[in-house]
């Protein structure tokens, strides 16, 4: 199933974490299918971001707060009367969550909270999607996929306060929501990756700065396998299920969003493609650093989204990759990367 953007056509939509990675990229496609969009976030924590590069805050109601702020998010939310909301912001990155795993916590459990809230205290709401992690699980360190019933409880600051997150919209689901008059879902996507991510301590952007100051890549763990997927993969499944839980409440539930089994690969395989794509003769090397525990084997088990909506995967892997660069090296020269992401989009919708 490969639903019709023109749903969003008018349609009020409140982002979190619209300053983002992920919140750039599903500004972007909102604003060019019609909605009116407000987003709430922090300023962009990158430098360049993807925000500023695309130009997002001219498309969009763009206000800068933190979501830990209960009022002033309040009082955005209620001015922007939204119908579907998409809660992205988080402080997502593993190893700053052990750097500060209180502003972690506040950010991402009482975030959580913070938002739906919100909801509960106003009547135009009629669908809601929490954007967590494929991280949440108890990870055994199994090779079969965890499905959406497995038991939650992340290891690290950061999963383990996206299994809170899971837990708190469970929890308002039950106790506020439980009439139907707000669809309310959770999605657990895998690693991301595309154009325009600048993130610390994410392989893809260490590829990118490694390319650009022509160093060899520096790789911490090669054998760790992870369900890697273009963004445009778990954006689209966002955008569908957000909108198909709208019409009808019976489609709200838990959902894994990842790529097929052919997609996990281990993390020297991935950038085994960045460097194949690349080119320039670049290379690299196998330099674990002693950093603080991240699984080492994670898969997700997606029956259960392509069962109820007849979703699939789109692009594979190297395409994926062969995207990232393509939008990289596109800014590099200095080309307009909106019409760049214009163009991805428009492919990925037309793949077949």
């Amino acid at each position: 199933m490969f639903f019709d953007l023109s749903f969003y056509n008018g349609k009020r939509v409140f982002v979190t974490g619209h300053t983002g990675f992920k919140g750039s990229w599903l500004c972007k496609i909102l604003s060019d299918a019609g909605a009116n969009v407000t987003g709430y976030s922090l300023v962009p924590q990158t430098n360049p971001s993807l925000f500023e590069l695309a130009g997002i805050e001219k498309i969009v109601h763009s206000f800068i707060g933190d979501i830990s702020d209960f009022e002033s998010l309040k009082s955005i939310f209620d001015e922007a009367q939204p119908e579907i909301v998409f809660h992205l912001a988080a402080q997502p990155i593993v190893r700053d969550s052990y750097k500060a795993p209180l502003y972690t916590y506040q950010t991402n459990v009482m975030g959580t909270v913070n938002i739906l809230d919100c909801v509960r205290k106003i009547d135009c709401v009629k669908s809601f999607l929490n954007v967590t992690t494929d991280k949440v699980y108890l990870n055994r360190e199994w090779e079969w996929g965890y499905r959406e019933d497995e038991m939650l409880d992340g290891f690290d600051p950061y999963s383990n306060s996206k299994s809170c997150s899971e837990l708190v919209t469970h929890c308002y689901k039950n106790s506020f929501f439980s009439d139907d008059k707000v669809a309310i879902s959770t999605a657990r996507a895998g690693n991301v990756i595309g154009g325009g991510d600048f993130s610390n301590d994410r392989i893809i952007p260490d590829c990118v700065r490694a390319a650009m100051n022509r160093q060899k890549i520096v790789v911490r763990n090669p054998y760790s396998t992870r369900p890697y997927q273009h963004i445009l993969e778990p954006l689209f499944a966002y955008l569908m299920i957000a909108a198909k839980q709208y019409e009808d409440c019976s489609y709200a539930g838990w959902y894994n969003v990842g790529p097929d089994d052919c997609d996990c690969f281990q993390t020297g395989a991935l950038v085994d493609l960045f460097v194949k794509h690349w080119g320039e003769g670049l290379n690299w090397i196998n330099q674990h650093d002693g950093g603080p525990h991240e699984a080492s084997f994670l898969k997700l088990d997606c029956s259960k989204i392509k069962s109820k909506f007849g979703w699939r995967p789109r692009w594979d892997l190297d395409t994926a990759v062969e995207k990232t660069v393509e939008w990289t090296k596109y800014w590099l020269m200095d080309g307009d990367v909106s019409k760049c992401m214009e163009t991805q989009i428009r492919h990925f919708i037309e793949q077949r």
